[in-house]
């Protein structure tokens, strides 16, 4: 196929320097729409608290990880990965400003718009002196009996060197006069983390009316009880984020875990990356901090209390349906049906007449993949199981039943990828109870994450060894589940059980393997499967021959997948891009890519899946799986996309597509100039659907068919 491309392609004009938009400004762009959800009025109100909560998770990981990697290789020296054509510090400017900018209009949605909202629903968030004489006793006794005896007020003085400040926890910064010697001094005191972080006011049953005040708020009014003798002349509340990035030395010699074990401890005390400080404090107090923490002035974020509203979390949990989206209840996969809720289904047999496309959460988890590993769990007739685990918890039900495969005398073989950032420490804990309980616990191959989402069972049927497959989009996790966007295929099919077995032997083993029949894998096959198939498209078009690229993604920064999808574009492919987050390809930019449109949906779930289709001149190619578009992912990590055949699944795939490329339900749509514009009212000025409604409707009457 690539020698007939090569021979009809033509001689191509060089593309503009400018194509590719900066990542980490695209990324800011991403977070920006999460705020416009906080910010619209039509999503209800602790929705909107969430979206904010989200805004501020996010932000912090940002920063944790995109800026005190760039921050990191410039001081260092390192080269620094752009796109853009800027210097590395012109682009860290950027990103402080811009960071800024968001966080300011972020702190302002919650207190001109979210919180007074909050209020007129009986949700109050209010302040120590807000309060009557009778609530400041209840506080108190709070206070005495379950914040008091945890705190720890550190002084800072010769004595007393400034102190270690941990990433991400609040503090008060406390001056203090000591009236013999007229001496000011300065104090920190961590906000507990363990406790929660708004604290109820009201001990009555009631949720229709309700008050908070913010823990930070309720410390700061006790302040005397813990300096007896002195005078407490002010408070201010400030917050640090850390370079908590990861870099891992693999080599043959160093036991993994062992070198993943020394890597997280030194993460606690990387370097620090942001400082939010509330917009009253004092100029000695910040003076000392900057010193202190050895920051530069852009650094520093001047924001309205209350800081760290990732803490809404914690509201979003209070008994308000009213105030929440109307629940969309997951419906079991037509296939997986059983004859009441009590019976369990027999996934083998339904996997065994055909594959299975599943669609989460819209399509219940528990009812097809862990339904599908505990079936294979206690079958007398499976052998072995065999499974990748990215993220999962550890009572994971997933984790549980590899236990009683392993305990059952079955061959269990789990690749755990422990280097999952932020879940390290949590994964080197589940896989060691793997381990224990007689599972084959494998970490990988050295230098490359195992990403890829696969279940293989080896079952004896009638004197021969059939395989059963799962391969995903998303983590095996039951708990994000619910809220991830992903697919799943299960299937019975020998060329895809031939190539998951020939992987696994890849992955705990040394064996070193291209050929797949209906798999692509990274970091070997992908990315030239991918662009053999963007350049075919392109012939094709070139041809006159029905041609069209549909692409969706977390992330897509890949230069050279942008650059061959912008050569398809001008030679008339028509290319459907559907990103969440990051997206460096520029769409509707005339003379580069007219025929390129970029989407994004965000909403109450979080869209996951990865999905590659070629139309093909009619003979259509679609593939799902794990892998985003980006450096690591085709570089870096083992990824696998596995081609889907069913046509009914691929009718699915070109309706899903059909939803977010509608003028008719609202999304974003990029504009040329890299903006984003949110549609969400119709030309006569009606409301828009949701596509994660539609999608669900579509769903739930794809069920009532079969019923029927």
């Amino acid at each position: 196929m690539t020698e007939e491309i090569r021979a009809v392609a033509p001689d191509r004009a060089a593309l503009p320097a400018d194509r590719y938009i900066d990542r980490e400004l695209s990324w800011l762009a991403f977070n920006q729409r999460v705020l416009e959800l906080a910010e619209d009025p039509a999503v209800p109100l602790l929705e909107r608290a969430n979206f904010l909560a989200i805004f501020a998770a996010n932000l912090d990981e940002f920063f944790m990880v995109r800026v005190a990697g760039l921050k990191r290789r410039i001081v260092t020296g390192l080269a620094v990965p752009t796109n853009v054509g800027r210097a590395p510090t012109e682009v860290l400017a950027d990103i402080n400003r811009r960071a800024y900018e968001l966080q300011l209009r972020h702190a302002e949605c919650f207190r001109t718009r979210v919180q007074p909202e909050l209020a007129a629903a009986g949700v109050r968030i209010v302040d120590w002196d807000e309060l009557d004489a009778a609530d400041h006793e209840i506080l108190r006794d709070y206070y005495e009996h379950h914040i008091y005896p945890v705190l720890m007020p550190l002084a800072v003085d010769p004595a007393h060197p400034f102190p270690y400040i941990s990433g991400r926890a609040l503090n008060l910064s406390i001056r203090v006069r000591n009236p013999r010697t007229d001496k000011v001094e300065f104090a920190r005191l961590k906000v507990p983390q363990m406790i929660p972080r708004y604290v109820r006011v009201d001990r009555r049953e009631s949720v229709d009316d309700v008050r908070y005040i913010p823990l930070e708020e309720l410390i700061a009014n006790q302040l005397e009880g813990l300096f007896p003798g002195m005078e407490v002349i002010d408070h201010h509340v400030f917050r640090v984020t850390r370079n908590e990035d990861m870099e891992i030395e693999e080599d043959e010699t160093e036991n993994l875990i062992q070198a993943l074990e020394k890597e997280l401890l030194r993460r606690r005390f990387g370097p620090p990356i942001r400082l939010e400080i509330s917009d009253d404090m004092d100029e000695a107090t910040l003076e000392l901090l900057v010193r202190e923490f050895d920051i530069d002035e852009q650094q520093v974020y001047t924001l309205p209390a209350p800081l760290d509203l990732s803490g809404l979390f914690a509201l979003t949990r209070i008994a308000r349906p009213d105030l929440k989206f109307q629940p969309h209840i997951p419906v079991t996969h037509p296939l997986f049906r059983t004859n009441s809720p009590s019976e369990k289904p027999d996934t083998f047999a339904a996997i065994a007449r055909r594959e299975v496309l599943v669609h989460h959460p819209y399509e219940s988890f528990a009812t097809s993949v862990q339904a599908f590993v505990e079936q294979a769990a206690t079958d007398p007739d499976v052998l072995a199981i065999k499974q990748t685990l990215y993220r999962t918890s550890g009572d994971s039900p997933i984790v549980a039943s590899l236990i009683k495969a392993a305990e059952a005398g079955k061959q269990v073989l789990a690749l755990v990828e422990v280097k999952a950032r932020f879940d390290e420490e949590a994964n080197i804990t589940w896989a060691r109870k793997l381990e224990q309980a007689g599972v084959h616990v494998v970490y990988g191959l050295v230098g490359l994450k195992t990403h890829c989402k696969l279940v293989q069972v080896i079952r004896e049927e009638s004197g021969r060894l059939a395989h059963y497959c799962h391969i995903g989009t998303g983590n095996y996790n039951p708990k994000t589940s619910r809220i991830y966007e992903d697919f799943g295929l299960f299937t019975s099919s020998p060329e895809i059980g031939r190539d998951v077995t020939k992987l696994f032997n890849v992955l705990s083993g040394y064996a070193i393997e291209t050929d797949y029949d209906r798999l692509l894998v990274a970091p070997l096959q992908l990315r030239s499967g991918l662009l053999e198939r963007i350049e075919r498209e392109a012939a094709h078009a070139r041809a006159g021959r029905p041609s069209g690229i549909r692409l969706k993604a977390n992330s897509m920064v890949d230069e050279t997948i942008i650059d061959a999808l912008y050569r398809a574009s001008q030679d008339g492919v028509p290319v459907e891009v559907w990103v969440r987050g990051i997206c460096s390809i520029r769409a509707g930019v005339p003379g580069l890519s007219e025929n390129i449109q970029v989407r994004s949906v965000l909403g109450r779930y979080l869209e996951h899946s990865r999905i590659y289709a070629f139309e093909n001149d009619g003979e259509r190619e679609v593939f799902i799986g794990s892998a985003d578009l980006m450096h690591r992912n085709l570089d870096r990590r083992i990824e696998v996309l596995v081609q889907l055949s069913d046509r009914e699944h691929l009718a699915r795939i070109d309706r899903f597509f059909a939803f977010a490329f509608s003028d008719d339900v609202s999304s974003w749509r990029m504009l040329p100039d890299g903006s984003w514009h949110r549609s969400v009212v119709s030309e006569s000025g009606e409301p828009l659907p949701d596509l994660q409604d539609l999608v669900m409707e579509d769903r739930t009457q794809a069920r009532s068919r079969r019923s029927r």
